[in-house]
């Protein structure tokens, strides 16, 4: 894939854009506008992370394999991250457990969803599904350790 030197002009105004009503936000000027200042505050939002999961995209063509696929990894670990954290300051003491209910909604989909729709898919092309070892046991064996870590360790702790 050949990439163009320039980037497209929308993933550098969002961001822009995501601080100035961050800005407006943090002053209070916005917070007269009422919920169209929420409308907007929240399509910043929305914008400033596909720009930046844009720009991650384009380092990670950059770079190449294996390290694009590391880059693309943290810079999507990092937006999850810092939303999940900003909810959880935002909503205080009943939002304690945010970051439990997000982990365990992900290890849900992964194991429910993206397990059923490759089965699904699979045997409706093949007929008939093998199953490989090798791919199956590194990746159970990280939805493990995050369940792990985040589910069951802290109520020892």
């Amino acid at each position: 894939m050949k990439l163009s030197s320039r980037l497209p002009v929308w993933s550098i105004i969002c961001p822009v854009a995501a601080w100035i009503l961050l800005v407006l936000q943090w002053t209070g000027d916005g917070v007269g506008l009422g919920e169209l200042f929420d409308v907007f505050f929240v399509s910043g939002l929305i914008a400033a992370v596909l720009a930046a999961v844009y720009h991650a995209e384009v380092v990670a063509h950059r770079v190449g394999e294996p390290f694009g696929t590391l880059v693309l990894a943290l810079a999507v670990t990092g937006i999850e991250v810092a939303l999940i954290v900003s909810l959880m300051i935002a909503g205080g003491e009943a939002a304690s457990g945010l970051a439990r209910d997000t982990v365990f909604a992900s290890v849900m989909i992964i194991l429910n969803g993206m397990v059923g729709l490759c089965l699904l898919t699979g045997g409706r092309r093949h007929g008939e599904q093998s199953f490989g070892l090798f791919g199956v046991s590194a990746a159970l064996a990280t939805l493990a350790a995050i369940s792990v870590l985040t589910l069951v360790l802290p109520n020892y702790c």
